[in-house]
């Protein structure tokens, strides 16, 4: 999947002595300093600040860890060398919203020593796109196993910047300042400077330590630091998670270099990945033969992939005694009758996928048994319900399932508290992954516009999208619009509906053309929590979705993005009443445009906007 690479010393490691040592990124807009000095009352304390165009965003941070029965390490400390080197590759995901990704940064290696002779080295990378740094234990005779009680990551910011905070990964976002900031803040936390940049605070590569979430630091004004949801238990060598700070101009400019958290991920570790195949998704919650079979139906008619049978197919999802190597309906959700492999017979015929869901209580107790029984059975993904996520034990605990799921062939959806890292690259049938206030919640446009330049971030979010449900807040070219702007190689769609809801509805043919995943992805504009608009190529035809909230607005879509000289048919679907008063309408039409055409989208304050184009003659 590389198409090419190349990975230069720059130079050869050099004693640094105390002095540390400055890294800048490729287009030298981002500088990194790591120093050693004295600091809120510790000697010779371990130290980091970053700036963006020769603007402060980061004033000098200490970096430390507090161990069990030992003293901490980052202070008392010296620096013993400093190596340097530069990485620059460009390579093919498996699927992703761009189908190349450059992987180009800068890298400083500083070693480290304490008093008590440990040794600890802490790598920090600038890449055009920010900053990310690790922390690696080598193996040594002074420290061979160890216990982290708390990581004192910090982020000292210079002012009390705007923020987008959020305490549970399915939450609401609240604009806050930094001093409002509570312990338990979720990442990426989205952080506006006056005047720019806006940069987030994310953690990338979670395998086997203990989730990052952050927390205010006693006594210093406008920082956050690194809060893990436990010990971590760890043997040297050891390497942590990378803690990363995204840089850019605006809001606009992180969620499209959103590939950062993926390029601090380890390459695609499976060798064939021919069965890893994105798609839209249905919900199947009958729990009947017949039920399936008319969503497979639905599925082939409206250029659906995937059906997915939910909860209470094989039993009572939180019932210990239910097995789920057994086919028996929860007879408080359905009385069935449920053939399943009957079900999966009929969709493999038309070329449609079987997903099926199953509960925390059945993974952990029948995992190793369940995984090969549904390849033999056929089913293609299985998407993991309540999975316990945060600590050490049971991040281990879910990663390896991960990988024991890819040996079996399957593909999965993580739901409920799991955010990504990443790993997706590494094991990309990870397909998606909930974390995220979906249409499940029934969010505000408000809350939607703050999505994207926040949680989606970090990678794919299941996002559920509705059409028929009468439960939904925003307009139905709002949902429209979210298929291009919420990225999720599996699409959830028609979450609360069935197919016998289908109306026959014109604009429903954006759903069925829509893709999963790109080639190309463009951020025309957009400000949080207010309006965005992405444009996404996929072949030689583009999709625009413009998503809108809080008042009436009308936002030009200048098309400069579509292949200079070749005209284009756009189909167009927005707001029937853009002043809000029917929120089902929508309005279609047909037009020929250029690289030179600026559309305008009049939408309601819940509205939006999307656009299918296809060159003409195809």
């Amino acid at each position: 999947m590389k198409l090419a690479g190349i990975l230069i010393g720059l130079a050869a490691v050099f004693n640094a002595g105390a002095k540390g040592g400055t890294l800048s990124s490729p287009d030298g807009n981002v500088t990194a300093t790591v120093t050693v000095a004295d600091s809120d009352g510790l000697t010779q304390c371990l130290l980091w600040r970053v700036a963006y165009k020769g603007k402060a965003v980061i004033a000098d941070s200490p970096l430390m860890f507090e161990l069990k029965e030992m003293p901490a390490l980052g202070i008392g400390c010296r620096i013993t060398d400093v190596g340097r080197r530069t990485h620059d590759e460009t390579w093919r995901p498996v699927y992703g919203e761009r189908s190349a990704i450059r992987d180009h940064y800068n890298q400083m290696d500083v070693d480290i020593r304490d008093e008590q002779n440990r040794r600890l080295r802490l790598t920090v990378r600038a890449y055009d796109a920010g900053v990310a740094l690790q922390y690696t234990f080598p193996e040594q005779s002074t420290m061979q196993t160890f216990t982290i009680k708390a990581e004192r990551t910090q982020f000292r910011f210079t002012a009390n910047h705007t923020a987008w905070a959020v305490y549970s990964a399915q939450g609401v976002y609240s604009r806050v300042t930094l001093s409002e900031i509570k312990p338990n803040c979720e990442r990426p936390l989205t952080i506006e400077l006056a005047g720019g940049p806006a940069v987030a605070v994310a953690e990338a590569a979670l395998v086997d330590y203990a989730r990052m979430r952050l927390q205010p630091v006693a006594g210093v004004p406008f920082a956050v630091e690194s809060m893990l949801a436990g010990d971590v238990q760890a043997k040297t060598p050891y390497s942590t998670p990378w803690r990363v700070l995204m840089i850019a101009d605006d809001a606009c400019g992180l969620l499209e270099q959103n590939d950062f958290i993926r390029n601090l991920n380890a390459p695609c570790a499976i060798q064939d990945t021919s069965w890893i195949k994105p798609g839209k998704v249905i919900r199947e919650v009958t729990l009947t033969t017949e039920g399936g079979k008319a969503c497979v139906d639905f599925a082939v008619q409206r250029g659906l992939q995937y059906v997915e049978y939910d909860a209470g197919w094989y039993g009572h999802e939180y019932d210990n005694a239910s097995d789920a190597t057994t086919i028996t309906v929860d007879p408080k959700r359905s009385p069935g009758p449920l053939d399943l492999h009957e079900v999966i017979r009929y969709a493999d015929e038309r070329n449609i996928g079987i997903i099926v869901y199953v509960n925390q209580r059945a993974l952990e107790r029948q995992l190793d048994e369940i995984l090969p029984l549904y390849r033999s059975w056929g089913i293609k993904g299985v998407k993991y319900g309540f999975v316990r996520v945060g600590d050490q034990k049971w991040t281990t605990w879910l990663h390896e399932a991960i990988r024991k799921a890819a040996d079996n062939h399957l593909m999965l959806d993580i739901h409920d508290e799991y955010r990504p890292t990443g790993y997706s690259r590494t094991y990309p049938n990870l397909m998606t992954m909930e974390g995220i206030r979906g249409n499940e919640e029934m969010p505000t446009a408000e809350e939607n516009l703050i999505l994207p330049f926040t949680r989606y971030l970090c990678g794919a979010g299941d996002y559920t999208i509705c059409w028929y449900s009468g439960r939904v807040k925003n307009s139905n070219a709002h949902q429209l619009a979210a298929a291009v702007v919420c990225y999720s190689p599996w699409q959830f769609l028609y979450w609360y509906d069935r197919p016998a809801m289908y109306k026959g509805e014109p604009e429903l043919e954006f759903f069925k053309h829509v893709p999963t995943v790109w080639d190309d992805t463009r951020v025309l504009h957009g400000r949080i929590g207010e309006y965005v608009t992405l444009a996404r190529r996929s072949g030689d035809a583009w999709f625009v979705g413009t998503m809108n909230a809080v008042k009436r607005r009308q936002i030009d879509i200048p098309l400069a993005f579509l292949e200079p000289g070749r005209e284009y048919t756009a189909h167009v679907y927005g707001d029937a009443k853009p002043d809000g008063s029917d929120r089902l309408g929508v309005t279609t039409r047909h037009c020929t445009v250029d690289s030179t055409t600026t559309l305008t989208g009049d939408m309601a304050s819940n509205g939006g906007q999307a656009i299918h184009l296809i060159p003409v003659g195809r």
